[in-house]
């Protein structure tokens, strides 16, 4: 009976616990369920709809598979994402390096800078890159004004233009999760590399970059989602020719009033970040465990 005893306030209090946690839980698990599980259920179940027969199909699947345009499309969304996500991440890394740090005064300027792209509109930033690199922008009249060019460069209406443009949209973004990566490792370690003869760049190398990877992978995913989702800077830098899935699927939903087609393309570009998701958090993995393999194997 004293047994018992005890136990029922320990059963109580664990019981009590689990309700907490579930009552906690309840508000983000019903956002997730209305704006996320449920829109992306319908949005499957739409992909499956043949708007001709009213029944079920695998026609828009078939189309997406063998339509030229639509595969290039989805080909210049990874390439142009991938580019994006490696340029915002090399850009970053020296930002955000700095930030962590550095503790003077002039970090705080840096870091205001840093951020005070995301003050304006993406329109207008990209907007703003336009009037930079196009036909008659500022760098063609710069050019062909000092003598270098006599006819303005191809900077706009392209993929570069696009890279530019995004890169600099995302780039905030991969400064912050960068630097919060960085400022988790000790820097004592930097310094014990060099006391012991290591230069600079091994000391980057060996031991700042392993350490840093996973904020390296973050960034990368963060900045490679936020270009693959992007349709303003796209559809505004990349001209009428520049065909992404996200403006691919505004064509299809808005003039072309297909919306079992966009579903799929909607559809192919998830299992694109999850793709890509999934094999950089698996890198991550692979290169901590080798790290940690060779950690142990020196001591």
């Amino acid at each position: 009976m004293s047994t018992l005893a005890l136990d029922l306030p320990a059963n109580r209090s664990a019981s009590s616990g689990d309700w907490i946690r579930i009552i906690g839980l309840s508000p983000a698990t019903c956002l997730l369920v209305l704006f996320f599980a449920l829109p992306m259920g319908m949005m499957i179940g739409m992909s499956f709809y043949d708007q001709s027969s009213g029944a079920l199909s695998l026609q828009s699947y078939s189309r997406f598979l063998t339509d030229g345009l639509t595969l290039w499309g989805f080909w210049r969304t990874a390439v142009m994402s991938g580019l994006v996500a490696i340029s915002a991440t090399l850009l970053a890394y020296p930002v955000a390096y700095y930030l962590a740090r550095s503790t003077g005064r002039w970090r705080s300027v840096v870091f205001a800078l840093s951020l005070a792209p995301e003050l304006a509109g993406v329109v207008l930033r990209t907007y703003g890159w336009l009037i930079i690199l196009e036909d008659r922008g500022f760098i063609n009249d710069t050019l062909i004004h000092i003598g270098l060019i006599s006819s303005p460069l191809p900077l706009s209406k392209n993929l570069f233009a696009v890279v530019v443009g995004l890169t600099h949209v995302v780039l905030p973004f991969a400064i912050l999760s960068l630097t919060t990566s960085i400022q988790g490792i000790d820097d004592n370690l930097e310094r014990a590399a060099q006391m012991l003869g290591a230069p600079r760049h091994a000391v980057v190398w060996h031991v700042l970059l392993p350490l840093s990877l996973p904020g390296l992978v973050s960034s990368f995913l963060l900045s490679f989602t936020m270009a693959a989702s992007a349709y303003a800077t796209p559809a505004l830098l990349g001209g009428a020719g520049f065909k992404v899935l996200a403006t691919m699927i505004s064509e299809q939903v808005l003039f072309y009033i297909d919306w079992s087609f966009a579903a799929v393309m909607a559809i192919a570009l998830l299992v694109l970040m999850l793709v890509i998701s999934y094999a950089s958090v698996r890198f991550e993995t692979r290169q901590r465990d080798r790290y940690r393999s060779v950690t142990r194997g020196t001591k």
